[in-house]
């Protein structure tokens, strides 16, 4: 890969009306986070951003409910989910939020712009209504039954069970979200876009991301997209909260731009105000054809990133950059059944750390191990047990631990340095060093389970050694002590590797090693050298109990709704 290639890793920005919980963690935040730590580790120029999405009909739904203001629920569930996030150690260059004046001005200038080129369309429509508030509903305020799949919780604008885009009107028993009455459809104005008129363009994203040979998935989306007849999309609400229009039309005084339109130029503002922060030039990003944008989203937010993004920031200027991948996971369901904020079926990042402050890397384990890579998937909290008691501790802490009790029994701490290297033990070792270079590549095709699960087969291969050849056996003073020097690498390859899955734990093996974190690119054969110190054996994980778990699980039955 080229030195001079720059990266824009975007992780998507989580709506600011609840806490995070860890469906949002497996299916965004964790897989940006590893592929962000990986091309750190090896040298690539990279700023990995995300942000709060704060405006929207979820918002107002919140604030409505809540009795509280808009600006009060942002505030506290932005600083929240940085909280959370800093807990998880996502590797975040820059956590940016919506309601910033710079997002405001930026938004309403590729606004501006578009309409001067009269890239959208005027029309009189209708919209949901709902007398008792007398507030038109945004498309979240409205739920009923999907015409195309029969979901009984979709959304009025998009479903999220099939993923396909509906009008107004095209739901099966619509209800307010507010009053659970049946809405009236109420004739109001707003802007669109007509994907009919732009469909050369359209064209020409799907051959460019067939071309970049991107997720199956993505391509199948676009190509439904054209199928179901290019649907016009607004991009303006009659709401109270949100980026206000401009001042072009008495029409549109009281009308905001639609969240969509707006919060995916967040990736943008995010920069720019990371750039700010830093003194850094942000066109030297986002104006480059070197950068490669790469999206982590969930499979609901495909649309938008895919033909949207696209269509608005190439009509607003060509020399932007547009996704050259977009990682799009399933849903991470919990327990056998759907996460559910309003049912209180889930489990929030800062609960878990009130009951397990110490035990954040299993989590992230977990969540690897069981990520919604190309279906949907399940944590259950007895497999979160049986990955912390019997992988982590059973296979990882137990190998690590095992070398270091045996160097200092019988080397009194020290990496031994009288060794005779037969072609056994040289194969180990060159299969080990080989491993950085597999846990890329199985990173660079954004298969984080596999490339967990290599990772953790590190230890696997070193417990087989080390048992099969049973150094606490051998009298042979150079034979014991080449086995312990052969292990002692291992151990420093997992050390240094496990920076990209479990950051914590990290620091617990360097200061049992005596060492500091090496980059990826900078590992050598002889990782710990002869004759290097290393410090006596701590406790890497504690062990889970029964009662733990048990106790979690009547805790998650007892809120439900």
């Amino acid at each position: 890969m080229n030195k001079n290639k720059k990266y824009i890793v975007t992780a998507a920005f989580p709506y600011t009306n609840g806490n995070l919980h860890i469906g949002h963690v497996a299916g965004v935040f964790l897989p940006a986070d590893i592929y962000s730590r990986y091309l750190r580790s090896i040298n690539k120029k990279l700023i990995f951003i995300s942000g709060s999405d704060e405006h929207g009909a979820s918002i107002l739904i919140k604030s409505i409910k809540e009795n509280i203001s808009p600006r009060k629920i942002i505030n506290k569930y932005h600083k929240n989910i940085k909280e959370d996030l800093k807990i998880l150690k996502i590797s975040i260059d820059n956590y940016y939020r919506t309601s910033d004046k710079l997002h405001h001005k930026y938004s309403k200038k590729v606004f501006s712009k578009l309409y001067k080129k009269n890239f959208f369309e005027e029309k009189t429509t209708y919209q949901y209504y709902d007398k008792k508030y007398k507030l038109y509903l945004a498309d979240r305020f409205v739920i009923g039954i999907c015409p195309n799949c029969n979901y009984k919780f979709s959304y009025s604008d998009q479903c999220e069970k099939c993923g396909n885009i509906l009008n107004v009107g095209d739901l099966i028993n619509p209800k307010s979200i507010l009053t659970n009455n049946t809405p009236i459809l109420k004739k109001t104005i707003n802007l669109f876009i007509s994907f009919k008129s732009k469909k050369e363009m359209i064209y020409k994203i799907l051959k460019y991301f067939k071309k970049k040979k991107i997720n199956n998935k993505i391509i199948k989306i676009i190509y439904n997209f054209i199928k179901t007849g290019l649907q016009d999309r607004s991009i303006t609400r009659d709401l109270e909260w949100g980026i206000k229009l401009p001042n072009i039309k008495k029409e549109y005084k009281f009308k905001v731009l639609y969240v969509w339109f707006e919060a995916i130029l967040g990736y943008i503002t995010s920069t720019i105000d990371w750039a700010n922060k830093n003194k850094k030039k942000w066109q030297s990003y986002w104006k480059n054809k070197r950068t490669k944008l790469i999206n982590f989203i969930g499979k609901d937010n495909i649309i938008f990133h895919s033909i949207f993004f696209p269509i608005i920031i190439k009509n607003y200027n060509k020399k932007y950059i547009i996704p050259y991948y977009i990682n799009s996971n399933e849903f991470l369901n919990l327990e056998g059944k759907k996460i559910s904020t309003s049912k209180n079926w889930a489990i929030f990042i800062k609960t878990f750390f009130k009951y397990f402050p110490n035990l954040i890397d299993s989590l992230r384990y977990s969540l690897i191990m069981d990520m919604p890579i190309n279906k949907d998937s399940n944590f259950t909290w007895e497999k979160f047990k049986f990955y912390h008691n019997s992988e982590l501790i059973g296979i990882l802490a137990n190998f690590f631990n095992r070398v270091i009790v045996l160097i200092h029994k019988f080397c009194n701490g020290y990496i031994p340095n009288k060794i005779l290297l037969k072609k056994k033990d040289k194969l180990i070792l060159n299969k080990i060093y080989k491993y950085p270079k597999k846990i890329g590549n199985l990173i660079y095709t954004y298969d984080f389970r596999k490339a967990l699960y290599k990772y953790i087969n590190l230890a696997r291969i070193g417990n087989k050694y080390l048992s099969k050849n049973s150094p606490w056996t051998i009298n042979d003073v150079i034979k014991r002590n080449t086995i312990l020097y052969v292990s002692s690498q291992i151990i420093g390859y997992i050390s240094h590797l496990s920076y990209i899955f479990i950051p914590y734990t990290t620091k617990k093996f360097l200061k049992i090693l005596n060492i500091k974190l090496l980059k990826i690119i900078k590992l050598k054969k002889n990782v710990l050298s002869f004759n290097h110190k290393i410090n006596k054996p701590k406790i890497i994980f504690r062990k889970l109990t029964n009662e733990e778990i048990n106790y979690q699980k009547k805790i998650l039955n007892k809120l439900k709704i």
